[in-house]
């Protein structure tokens, strides 16, 4: 089979360096394109798992499990989709439940993999990831910074400018 480009550098993302805000813009910015508006689309579940992923390292767990929550409902309701994403989806399923368990207990975060089954598709994953310089399935680098906050670091000129131009372009309508 063959997958969206944006979903393998998806999974490199999550499995590589593990940043986690990286697999949410690659992912968010395919899923606008293909599905816009879906807000039950399988992509959004995939998105949610990174958001709360991103946010659980970051130790702000209620913002983790409210959206690890959410993402557990889309996977449910797309299981289907997700395994012909070659994810194994009873096991995602689970691993997602473990880790809302472990949020719950107020256990510290730790990297989790997803259950790919397509061994072709984990052969491209694999084989990208190693391309850009990552080792596949690593533990985050909890030292880092940059990766750990990315949100509140990156330059939000263009997007403040974008949105700056749409509120005058509807104040013209």
């Amino acid at each position: 089979m063959t997958y969206p480009q944006a979903y393998i550098q998806y999974l490199v993302y999550f499995h590589g360096n593990r940043d986690y805000f990286e697999c949410h813009e690659v992912l968010e910015e395919y899923w606008k394109e293909v599905d816009p508006g879906n807000r039950s689309s399988h992509w959004v579940g995939l998105i949610q798992i990174a958001v709360g992923m991103y946010h659980y390292r970051r130790n702000n767990v209620h913002g983790a499990k409210r959206m690890l929550v959410k993402a557990l409902k889309n996977l449910e309701e797309n299981k289907e989709v997700i395994n012909r994403l070659g994810l194994e989806s009873p096991t995602l399923t689970q691993t997602i439940e473990k880790t809302i368990q472990d949020i719950d207990e107020h256990l510290p975060y730790n990297s989790l993999d997803l259950p790919i089954k397509d061994p072709a598709l984990l052969k491209e994953a694999e084989k990208l990831c190693g391309k850009e310089g990552y080792k596949w399935c690593m533990p985050s680098d909890l030292s880092n910074q940059e990766l750990i906050h990315r949100h509140s670091m990156r330059d939000r000129s263009p997007v403040i400018t974008e949105r700056l131009n749409a509120l005058k372009k509807k104040r013209l309508t």
